[in-house]
């Protein structure tokens, strides 16, 4: 599985009306459920009189191994979370949330209504949302002595690798994290010029 995917490059608010009820739809990146949370509240506090708060989002990758999750905050089970969760995997869009502020307006819309005004909101939404890609990172332990220690610094960067955390003991034991497309390509360049003596241990991608 790719853990390259595309996520939202900025917080929107894209505002429709449906028989009178106003539904303003709010997307954002979102990393993690806290965070989606966090969002949603933030929205509640926005618009404190709204009479829904229904939320969508998907933290990580898209195609699987994210954390999902929905809330139809008071409509009927099924006719605004799902939707607009479907909507966004549809969209294959990750590391997002959507929230969904709906002012009532006095006209019901039954099961059917709901559904199809919850996922036009944010259909709409996704059309006018900025995207980018995001890369999949690999994270991995390189150590090595401290004779090779600046030569290692050099190459990380010529080979766009991050130094995420250096600790010195016996040898030097660097974090680091890179796109997983470049890995291979760093491990054995580090250890030819090395002579064998720098080994990457690489762990599950960030």
């Amino acid at each position: 599985m790719s853990a390259d995917y595309v996520v939202p490059a900025q917080v929107i608010t894209v505002e429709t009306e449906v028989k009178k009820s106003r539904f303003i739809t709010c997307i954002s990146p979102a990393h993690s459920r806290q965070e989606a949370q966090a969002f949603v509240e933030e929205k509640r506090i926005e618009y404190p009189d709204a009479t829904h708060h229904c939320s969508a989002f998907v933290a990580g990758a898209p195609d699987g191994g994210a954390v999902v999750g929905f809330d139809d905050d008071g409509e009927p089970s099924g006719t605004a979370g799902r939707p607009m969760l479907n909507v966004l995997q549809h969209k294959r869009i990750g590391d997002v949330v959507a929230v969904v502020v709906r002012y009532f307006g006095g006209v019901k819309l039954g099961a059917g209504g709901l559904v199809r005004a919850y996922s036009a909101s944010v259909q709409q939404a996704c059309e006018q949302l900025p995207l980018e890609q995001r890369v999949a990172l690999r994270a991995g332990v390189l150590l090595c002595d401290y004779a090779h220690e600046q030569m290692v610094r050099h190459h990380l960067g010529q080979f766009h690798a991050s130094l995420e955390q250096c600790d010195y003991g016996q040898s030097v034991r660097m974090m680091i994290s890179m796109p997983e497309t470049g890995r291979e390509d760093l491990t054995r360049h580090l250890y030819d010029v090395s002579r064998g003596q720098i080994i990457i241990q690489w762990q599950d991608d960030i």
